[in-house]
């Protein structure tokens, strides 16, 4: 656990979010929220280490337990008398990990199998207000009256400039994500980031690891020059950087969507299986365009292996159309924050 001694003399708060970027940083909200809840104490999380230290890097927690999944030793073991929060899941296996480390209370959605009182679970609730709801019902019983607030959502990074002059005339572009049914088709990205250059804005590819191939693919059948491919090649704080400077950002329903969100960059969105009533950007509508075709489909599943009907129903020319006025938007200097 690596983090300041703030607040030691107390009780901490451990507060479990095992899981990626975009769970992390749709957490934010509900993080602050904690602070003010909760105040004096430390605040340490437990998630993976690269997302949990950007969070810690830019303040919102002060201390990192690096967590991945719920098959590990409980994050609070030897950490003494502590507040666990659970903001990872609506139990029961997450319950009593929490609970093996002993806290003196937890705080968490209803599950009688595990034996935890709570608030219940909404399926339909938007990811940030699952948990914003769950801490603002935490802090009133401690009479803090609307904790969460949903400009909480932005983030500033230690390194990367603020503001809108920041942005040069580059689009981001990531095609990857973590299961193929929100995994737009390959061919639509070459053809998406060859329409942008033939406009003049310079297209710059990214990924993690496991997309080198796919970003490798596009960038050549696209005539990007590798450079212009960082699959696997940046830091978080690296593409944080490469984000927050993008005059656009187009990708689907993952991570870095959130990241964009978090950073104020202007951002095409492209969502499927599941819609944006449960994921999409909460703040500074003027800076996103979400497209989004699945109202009379239903929500799909968001783990299958081929992309979702949903997200196939949009097309090259309308992703490329929205790109199109969001980069004009920028350079007429209306999509601030």
């Amino acid at each position: 656990m690596i983090g300041s001694p703030a607040g030691a003399q107390r009780p901490p708060v451990l507060v479990l979010r095992a899981l990626g970027l975009g769970d992390a940083l749709t957490a934010v909200p509900a993080l602050r929220g904690l602070r003010r809840a909760f105040p004096g104490r430390r605040l340490l999380l437990a998630a993976p280490g690269e997302p949990g230290y950007l969070l810690r890097a830019c303040g919102v927690v002060d201390a990192v337990v690096p967590t991945r999944g719920l098959d590990g030793p409980p994050p609070g073991a030897g950490l003494g008398p502590h507040i666990a929060v659970n903001l990872h899941g609506r139990g029961p296996q997450s319950h009593r990990l929490l609970a093996e480390a002993g806290p003196r209370r937890i705080v968490a959605f209803a599950c009688p199998e595990a034996g935890v009182d709570g608030p219940w679970w909404n399926e339909a609730e938007h990811e940030v207000l699952r948990w914003t709801r769950l801490v603002d019902g935490a802090a009133a019983r401690r009479g803090v009256a609307a904790a969460c607030r949903p400009d909480d959502l932005r983030l500033d990074v230690p390194g990367v400039p603020a503001g809108t002059s920041r942005r040069q005339r580059y689009a981001v572009l990531h095609p990857g994500a973590s299961s193929g049914a929100r995994r737009w088709p390959a061919r639509r990205w070459v053809r998406l980031a060859a329409g942008l250059e033939r406009r003049g804005v310079a297209v710059v590819l990214t990924g993690g690891p496991d997309d080198r191939a796919l970003v490798a693919g596009v960038a050549t059948t696209a005539g990007l020059p590798s450079s212009r491919c960082t699959a696997g090649e940046l830091s978080l704080h690296g593409l944080a950087q490469l984000v927050a400077g993008a005059a656009l950002l187009v990708c689907g329903d993952t991570g870095v969507a959130h990241l964009g969100t978090a950073l104020g960059t202007p951002s095409v969105l492209l969502f499927g299986p599941v819609p944006p009533s449960r994921w999409g950007p909460l703040v500074h509508p003027e800076l996103h365009t979400v497209l989004w075709h699945g109202d009379a489909l239903g929500e799909g599943d968001p783990h299958a292996d081929r992309c979702d009907p949903a997200l196939l129903r949009i097309t090259v020319d309308e992703a490329l159309t929205a790109a199109v006025d969001r980069l004009e938007q920028v350079a007429l200097g209306t999509a601030t924050a």
